[in-house]
């Protein structure tokens, strides 16, 4: 199986995971003494005062910011060993659609699964594999801020069981769907630019491939493909 590790070499991921806990050590003590700067002009009176304290709340929705691009690049950084065991992909999309139910249905986006016949099993580190399928559910849910429709197909492939997660949302322009993967390469105001590195990166360990394809203004479609368990293995509790 695939080296998670192979994308960043491990001496250069461990070094750069230890200087990011670092920077988060300084980014606690930072955010804690302007929560408690922020206390001190609680009861701002003067427009000073009142200056000071929304430069105050900016500074620390900065350092929120920061960390949480911290924690996405630690994500990104130390993809874990993989605990992965046969599974279907029926289980694994079901709770996703379960758990992104409740804000599709507030952004007025419908949600289709479609899994082929007898859909062989793959072997997936379930928690991992769900938290790729969820970056791109929720990139999807994003694309179409005035609803539309999520179709989720499983097929197989040859050896290979596919998935494929298709938007009608806004699509890609050709010039961002070039750097779509790249880390820290984002057109979100508020993004990091690694949740779909982080995606591929969990895809790849998997020993999987994933591709996008877009039509601005038409929606976007990923194809994730991952080899189907041995049929000795594919028997599932």
């Amino acid at each position: 199986m695939h080296d998670p590790t192979t994308d960043l070499p491990r001496e250069i991921a461990e070094l750069a995971a230890g200087f990011i806990h670092e920077i988060k050590n300084h980014l606690g003590t930072l955010s804690l003494n302007l929560q408690l700067l922020a206390e001190d002009f609680e009861t701002a009176e003067t427009p000073r005062e009142r200056r000071a304290l929304d430069r105050v709340g900016r500074l620390s929705g900065e350092c929120r910011k920061l960390v949480e691009l911290s924690n996405d690049f630690l994500r990104f950084a130390r993809l874990r060993e993989l605990r992965a065991k046969p599974t279907t992909l029926d289980a694994v999309v079901s709770r996703m659609i379960d758990f992104l139910a409740p804000t599709a249905r507030q952004r007025n986006v419908e949600i289709n699964w479609f899994p082929a016949p007898d859909l062989p099993a793959v072997h997936l580190d379930a928690d991992l594999f769900e938290q790729a399928l969820l970056t791109l559910m929720l990139n999807a849910e994003q694309a179409m801020p005035d609803g539309g429709t999520l179709t989720l197909i499983g097929r197989t492939e040859g050896p290979m069981v596919i998935l494929e997660v298709i938007d009608t949302g806004v699509g890609i322009e050709p010039e961002v769907m070039a750097k779509l993967f790249r880390p820290f390469h984002t057109t979100k105001p508020d993004g990091s630019g690694l949740g779909l590195a982080t995606t591929r990166k969990i895809v790849r360990a998997h020993g999987g491939t994933i591709e996008a394809q877009s039509t601005p203004g038409r929606g976007t479609k990923f194809t994730i493909g991952l080899p189907a368990a041995p049929h000795s293995d594919a028997t599932l509790p």
